[in-house]
């Protein structure tokens, strides 16, 4: 049974990156967009982000296959200013697909929850957060670093 739960759990999550992906085409095109969602920062502290086990979610994803997922997130040594900003730009999109992507799989929860179901709505739940919710996060980290950075260009 919680096998199930699992696999569910994670085949939806799979779901939720295209999902995240196709909605954020269509809000990419807002002002919104700009204005708003392309700054967001929920967890400015760096403490926190390692208490809640950012550094570790980061290394797995720097040392195993996951790596490879969005080659499109990587840096050389020798970028420049104009690079910053378009790896800049190109994670704040993946952080607003797993944002998205976060919000869609946790009405599943929500409903598992509601139908007195809490063992699959936690399994849900603890899934989504690693998928969506812990790669949103990292990558507002980065984006931070990488606003620091260009601050003392």
């Amino acid at each position: 049974m919680v096998f199930q739960y699992v696999s569910f759990s994670i085949s939806i999550g799979f779901i939720s990156f295209m999902v995240g992906m196709t909605i954020n085409a269509f809000l990419r095109k807002t002002e919104f967009y700009k204005a708003t969602l392309s700054s967001l920062n929920f967890i400015k502290s760096e403490r926190l982000n390692k208490a809640i086990g950012l550094a570790g979610f980061k290394w797995i994803i720097k040392n195993t296959f996951l790596k490879f997922f969005n080659q499109k997130l990587k840096l050389n040594r020798k970028a420049e200013k104009s690079d910053l900003y378009k790896l800049r730009e190109e994670m704040t999109i993946s952080e607003i697909d797993h944002l998205i992507g976060f919000i869609f799989v946790s009405i599943f929860a929500v409903v598992k929850f509601y139908n007195h179901n809490f063992l699959f709505g936690l399994i849900i739940m603890l899934v989504n957060i690693v998928m969506n919710l812990y790669p949103s996060l990292l990558q507002q980290e980065n984006k931070r670093r990488i606003d620091k950075f260009l601050q003392k260009l």
